[in-house]
């Protein structure tokens, strides 16, 4: 199956069912300040509403843009009313197009489906760089100093996530929650078996000192 990310900083839209077209997922999946909450796959998708909690919405746009992850993405803001002024302020700020809210889940799966049928955006990046890290996303291989890190399917999604959001302590929740098995108190045991077997890679590659236990927190990877 292809997948597309639908993110949002809705968090109310961010808990909307998956919607399958064909060979095609359309994921939702919660925007934050920090990043996207889950791993993004496929080509990806932003609505970021004009108004929220931590920052503005012209503020999220221009991180979006600065971010490698989402650079490509097409974002909507979507406004709260239909002002001509915040239309340019929207669009200025690295917008694609904008709506007037709320959104749905059909609304949101109208546009996307709309655009999507003959999108010509490439997909989402196929390597994450950092240092002496690189990440093949598309042939999921890792690399430190060009020595390859033997990994499994699930460690190298561990791997990826916390290369994407280096340097910040990740809970075992939030890792599970990346990779799209929550719901299962089981895979919360089994993230120190992901970590145990990522940090094994590691350290075979010669970069065991990159993966970082914060006793009582979490895990961090140092980049």
């Amino acid at each position: 199956m292809n997948r597309v990310s639908i993110l949002t900083t809705d968090t109310q839209a961010a808990r909307f069912d998956r919607f399958s077209n064909g060979e095609t997922d359309f994921v939702f999946i919660l925007l934050t300040p920090d990043g996207p909450e889950k791993l993004v796959d496929g080509q990806a998708w932003a609505f970021v509403d004009w108004v929220m909690k931590d920052l503005s919405g012209l503020e999220m746009c221009r991180r979006l843009r600065a971010d490698p992850r989402l650079a490509q993405a097409h974002v909507t803001m979507v406004l709260e009313a239909d002002d001509a002024d915040d239309r340019r302020r929207a669009l200025k700020a690295g917008a694609d197009d904008y709506a007037i809210g709320p959104l749905d889940r059909q609304a949101i799966l109208d546009r996307v489906l709309a655009l999507h049928a003959n999108a010509l955006r490439p997909l989402a990046r196929q390597m994450v760089e950092a240092g002496d890290l690189q990440i093949n996303v598309a042939g999921e291989q890792a690399r430190w100093k060009g020595t390859l890190i033997p990994l499994r399917p699930n460690e190298f999604r561990v791997l990826r996530f916390m290369a994407e959001n280096a340097n910040r302590i990740l809970t075992r929740a939030e890792l599970v929650h990346a990779l799209g098995k929550a719901g299962d108190p089981e895979y919360l045991r089994t993230v120190d078996v992901w970590i145990k077997r990522l940090r094994f890679g590691l350290r075979e590659a010669g970069a065991g000192h990159l993966l970082r236990t914060v006793h009582g927190k979490g895990y961090v990877l140092d980049l």
